[in-house]
């Protein structure tokens, strides 16, 4: 492959999936629906790991990722669902059914949004809705509590 083809190439998906102005040569219109087309998908892949944050979000959770993902490069379907429960957490939208996975994702693995998640191996505690969850020796405990 020439240098050059490789160039345009690596435009095109930078265009498409890192919010890279389009090349030359392409219509805007269709780039711009193969880029949600695109968006979707990761909201479809996303919601396989971040089951109960895709089903609190409904209908909406597709226009949820196309929102924090849009010209973030794929990190994996994992990483996206984690970093759009972050991006609504951050936003005060994380809706109160997604409020438990994410802790209990966050207790038992690190991710620091930018590079790959890794299991914890010190002890940690992350607070959800009406419960806590604890890591301790790679095990992860749901401890509830009481209502006052």
């Amino acid at each position: 492959m020439s240098a050059g083809l490789a160039a345009r190439q690596a435009a095109l998906v930078d265009a498409l999936v890192a919010g890279a102005p389009v090349p030359d040569g392409f219509d805007p219109v269709r780039l711009a629906t193969t880029r949600r087309a695109l968006l979707r998908k990761r909201a479809g892949e996303a919601a396989r790991h971040w089951p109960l944050l895709a089903a609190a979000l409904g209908p909406g959770w597709p226009a949820a990722v196309a929102e924090a993902l849009d010209g973030v490069p794929p990190g994996g379907s994992l990483r996206d669902g984690w970093d759009v429960a972050r991006w609504l957490r951050a936003a005060g939208r994380l809706p109160a059914g997604a409020v438990d996975e994410l802790a209990a994702r966050e207790v038992a693995t690190r991710y620091d949004g930018s590079g790959a998640p890794r299991a914890r191996r010190a002890p940690a505690v992350r607070r959800g809705r009406g419960s806590v969850f604890v890591q301790v020796g790679g095990r992860t405990l749901r401890l509830r509590l009481r209502n006052r």
